[in-house]
């Protein structure tokens, strides 16, 4: 029987030369060029029709669906937000961009965005970073001291969901105690590793809407479980857009709400941050890397069922409806069941 040392002896060297040149040069066509943070876009995933998962871009003119756009104008762009932060193409999505704007051969390509079925907005992140009791008020009225340094935690990509989608609760068995959490999403965009405050920024793509939702008789009533309450599936949804820092600003003056059935829960805004955004980054980038496309949960203001006095606690169930909102980037919509 031949041997994998045979095969390749028997091949002339030339094309063994020639094989290798190739698949270098394959990796470079895929990934060349500058890493670019992305800039001035709103971003977004389409679920399309087989189910696949692909980049959206929100425009004047409807939702432009990349892989679509680039099938009509012979134009390669990175197909997911996941693939363009790792990769940093934005050049190449920029381009994208300009020539469908510009051709009137890209119109297909152009959705409206009423009758697109939402993706998950990242669908393989690195990390889940989560910071807990990161808002003042919160901390008081959960009875719990302020931190001294963030308190940190972590979901799976598991526990990710789209907009306009369902979390399926488990069974009562399981957990019951189910609580809201709206909080403001970082997406980093660079490799920060020990970076300081004063630079943390520079590493940010931008920002979205997340969602920690939270099982608390997991995290609390079973010997302070955090990420058994944290990271069922579905347990957070992102979205419904991906914003780039220079369309946001500062991160740490939003106006946060959550809504439950059309109820105001949670209103507050970033400036009651215990850790603001460039003092997490930093935090967080001395105990490890923190990569292009992982995210960080950043906490989430007073106002959750777990703060109020036990005889008006009455936990979310099947047939509610969430909304998130947070300033600049939108709403984001999920149902229980």
């Amino acid at each position: 029987m031949p041997t994998r040392r045979s095969v390749l002896a028997a091949v002339p060297a030339g094309v063994a030369v020639m094989s290798s040149l190739n698949i270098a040069n394959a990796a470079q066509t895929t990934d060349t060029g500058p890493h670019e943070l992305p800039k001035g876009v709103t971003l977004l995933t389409i679920k399309q029709s087989d189910g696949t998962e692909t980049l959206g871009v929100k425009t004047p003119s409807g939702i432009l669906d990349v892989v679509k756009a680039g099938d009509i104008l012979k134009l390669e762009a990175p197909r997911t937000l996941d693939k363009l932060l790792r990769t940093g193409r934005m050049n190449a999505l920029d381009t994208l961009i300009k020539a469908a704007n510009a051709s009137p051969s890209a119109k297909p390509a152009f959705l409206d965005e009423f009758h697109i079925t939402y993706g998950k907005l990242l669908a393989h992140p690195g990390k889940i970073v989560c910071v807990g009791l990161n808002y003042k008020a919160h901390a008081r009225e959960t009875g719990q001291p302020v931190p001294k340094v963030p308190v940190l935690f972590n979901k799976y990509n598991n526990s990710l969901a789209p907009h306009q989608g369902t979390i399926k609760l488990p069974p009562k068995d399981v957990s019951y105690k189910f609580d809201y959490e709206t909080e403001l999403l970082i997406v980093m965009g660079k490799t920060a590793s020990n970076v300081s405050e004063a630079d943390a920024l520079n590493y940010v793509a931008g920002y979205a809407i997340g969602h920690d939702f939270s099982a608390r008789d997991l995290q609390f009533d079973t010997g302070g479980q955090w990420m058994a309450g944290k990271t069922l599936d579905g347990f957070a949804p992102i979205g419904p857009y991906f914003v780039s820092a220079d369309l946001v600003g500062d991160p740490n003056n939003l106006q946060l709400e959550t809504r439950v059935n059309g109820e105001v829960r949670q209103s507050s805004n970033t400036n009651d941050f215990i850790f603001n955004t460039q003092q997490m980054i930093a935090y967080i980038s001395k105990l490890f890397p923190l990569e292009p496309g992982d995210i960080i949960f950043t906490g989430t203001p007073q106002g959750v069922i777990l703060g109020m006095p036990k005889d008006k606690q009455v936990w979310l169930k099947a047939g509610d409806k969430i909304e998130s909102s947070i300033e600049k980037l939108g709403v984001l919509r999920f149902d229980l069941a």
